[in-house]
Formats: C-alpha cells, sequence, structure tokens
C-alpha cells in the first residue's frame, strides 16, 4: 500500500514517516510540506491513501482534500495533533471526502513513537475499506460513470427491475406521506459515507422545523466521533441532533444517529436495536442493515442514499424501494465520490436521483410541508 504524507512540520513527517516505514506492508508514496503540494502531487501521483495534515500554509488539509477529492479521488486519513481539539476542521474535513482521523503520532525524547499501533490500525481499516469497496488508484465516479453506460437496463432512475414491479407498487410521484392514524411517524432513513456531514447537513437544514416524521442516519464515521459529529451537525442545521439509543421509538422531529460499533435496525416493535451480526460487513453500522430492517418491520417512508466510496446501501435501497418506500439517491455532479448512490443508480433501487441542493425540498414535498428555506422566506414575508 502506498502511502503519502502531507505535513508541514518536519518532526510530523518523521513520524509519520517511521510508523509507515514500520510496516513492511506499507512504502511511502511521497511527502508533501502543505495543501497546496499534496494537491499538484496528487495529480501526478495517485497513492493508495493520503495522510492529511489540517493546520498548514498556504492551503489547510480541509481545502487540500477537496482539491484531491474533486481532481484526483482517493482515500484520505485526517492526521492532526488534536483531534478533539480541531473538531470543526475534522468535519469539515471530513464533509470535503476524508474517510477518518486520527491523532498525530509523537516522537519521544529517546525517538520513542507514542500513537504509532493507533494510527496502523486506522491505515488497515482504510486499506480494508479500500480493498472491499473502492476502486484502486481511480475515481470511483469514474469507474461508476463507466459500468452505468454500460448497463442500459438501468441508465434511468425511473426504469425499476421487473422484479422490482412485481413486488410492489410504488407510492405515486405527487403523493405525500402523513403520519395517518398510526402508532409511529413515519421514518425518513439516510446512509452517507465520503463527503458525507457536508451533504447531511445540507439536506437536514432544507427540511421543514414542523416536519411529520423522524430521521435515522448511518453515517460511515469511527465510533469515538459520532457524539462530537452530533454536536457538530446540530449546529450546522440550527436543530437538535441526536444519538440513537437502544429501546427508543423514533417520534416525528427526531433526528438520530447511529451511535454504536454496532448495526442499528429497527424491530418489529418499531424500536431501535443494535446488532455485531453480520460481522463480515467492512462497515459497521451498516446503511444496508438499517435499510433491510426498514423494510421488513416499518411502513413506507422515505430513503436516500447520499454521497460515499463503495455499495453500501445500494443493496438496502432496492429492498425499500421494492417495499413500497420512496427512495432517492444523490447524483453523481452533486456527489464527493458517487460510489453508494451511483451503485443505487444503476441497480434501479432510487425512485429519483436528484442533486444535492434539491433533495431537501423533494422530501418535503412528499411529506407534505414546504421546505425550510420557503418557511424562512414567509416568516420575513409577514408585516
Amino acid at each position: 500500500m502506498r502511502v503519502a504524507i502531507v505535513n508541514d512540520l518536519a518532526v510530523a513527517c518523521e513520524a509519520l514517516r517511521r510508523v509507515v516505514t514500520s510496516d513492511a506492508s506499507l512504502k511511502i508514496a511521497w511527502i508533501a510540506k502543505d495543501g497546496t503540494q499534496a494537491v499538484e502531487m496528487a495529480a501526478k501521483d495517485v497513492p493508495d491513501l493520503i495522510l492529511m495534515d489540517l493546520i498548514m500554509p498556504r492551503m489547510d488539509g480541509v481545502e487540500a482534500t477537496r482539491k484531491i477529492m474533486r481532481a484526483s479521488p482517493c482515500p484520505i486519513l485526517v492526521v492532526t495533533a488534536t483531534v478533539s481539539g480541531n473538531a470543526a476542521l475534522v468535519y469539515e474535513a471530513l464533509g470535503a471526502g476524508a474517510l477518518d482521523a486520527v491523532n498525530t503520532p509523537t516522537l519521544g525524547a529517546h525517538g520513542g513513537l507514542s500513537g504509532a499501533t493507533e494510527l496502523l490500525r486506522r491505515i488497515h481499516l482504510v486499506e480494508r475499506f479500500g480493498r472491499h469497496d473502492a476502486p484502486s488508484n481511480a475515481s470511483s465516479n469514474a469507474v461508476i460513470a463507466t459500468a452505468s453506460k454500460a448497463s442500459s437496463a438501468a441508465t434511468s432512475p425511473s426504469i425499476v427491475p421487473a422484479s422490482s414491479r412485481a413486488l410492489t407498487a410504488l407510492p405515486a410521484a405527487g403523493s405525500s406521506i402523513s403520519p395517518e392514524n398510526k402508532a409511529h411517524s413515519p421514518i425518513i432513513a439516510i446512509g452517507a459515507s465520503t463527503g458525507g456531514p457536508r451533504a447531511l447537513a445540507a439536506v437536514l437544514a432544507a427540511l421543514p422545523l414542523d416536519l411529520n416524521a423522524s430521521v435515522l442516519v448511518v453515517q460511515h464515521v469511527s465510533v469515538e466521533f459520532v457524539a462530537g459529529f452530533v454536536t457538530w451537525l446540530s449546529s450546522e442545521i440550527a436543530r437538535p441532533v441526536e444519538l440513537a439509543r437502544r429501546g427508543v421509538v423514533p417520534r416525528a422531529g427526531q433526528i438520530l444517529v447511529a451511535s454504536e460499533d454496532r448495526h442499528m435496525v429497527i424491530n418489529g416493535s418499531g424500536a431501535i436495536e443494535f446488532r455485531d451480526e453480520p460481522l463480515e460487513l467492512t462497515h459497521r453500522p451498516a446503511v444496508d442493515e438499517l435499510f433491510a430492517s426498514l423494510a421488513a418491520h416499518a411502513r413506507p417512508g422515505i430513503a436516500l442514499l447520499l454521497t460515499g466510496m463503495g455499495r453500501d446501501g445500494a443493496d438496502g435501497l432496492l429492498k425499500l424501494r421494492r417495499a413500497g418506500w420512496h427512495t432517492i439517491a444523490q447524483d453523481e455532479a452533486s456527489s464527493i465520490v458517487w460510489g453508494m448512490p451511483g451503485t443505487a443508480h444503476r441497480l434501479g433501487a432510487a425512485s429519483e436521483t436528484l442533486s444535492l441542493d434539491v433533495i431537501g425540498a423533494a422530501i418535503s414535498k412528499r411529506m407534505g410541508r414546504a421546505p425550510r428555506s420557503e418557511t424562512r422566506m414567509k416568516k420575513e414575508q409577514t408585516p
């Protein structure tokens, strides 16, 4: 595995170099001293992984991540002096396409390394993720787009495999979903990965404050960052976001984020559960597991699959569409990586494939509510 290092501090670069070279399966691809140099070097030589610092001169790690993911996509692991101290920048980097974040190892007075084991663990987690879910040294967008062109049977989001149409009738395009006289509120289920934090913020910020549904979110992020991620997301959308808890039955207006290193599912009673099985899945929690449980136990609602590397959630989204849910995939142009939603699009799992900037309004319309932006405008126009 070829690993690139981006850091403006010589001592940090040396610590990272020693960690990488201590593992026989890893080797240094190149070292950049700031974000600008990293963007240039990645364009010439795309590595298998980039260890990206956050605070650097000329161009910081957030902007460098954003530019690399647009021009030369590859897995990026944020490595910063203090993840907790740079939390806001960490979540911005995750929203720009970074996969994870970890503290920078430190060199001791006698040359010893502190934090090396954790960095190597994260590197190999990313390697496993890439091996199972992501194209190597190639743009996921390009790979998925090529496959999509080759698959004439599923290039349109309006086309569903015959088996899907035979199983259930889909909700009418102009219909809205209302709570009716049921024990549980309707559910909006969202799955996201690479670039997901920023995409999630955009969608949730557009939803009306009087939302008559609960929102369940699975975002691929290390479990130790979930609490901070929820705090960041709540601040970004100016409404409460909560950690999902076992036994809770989601209520209308709640936004709940998967909070454990286990699969979040809905059981037959409509309550949240966390399960270890299946253990072999790359992601825990997995979007597919949440979607599959909803298809089995919840009445139809709305599900969407946002930007992300790999294919987690695509099969589950197809199950939901077959079960009568209205399903949405983010389009290629607005995705950081069109892996997960692109796969769903090719499978015919999406009722609609939409740009990020219209997804919130589309959900609001189906829920029979005005988008949050329209509600704000009406309040501003009221004398």
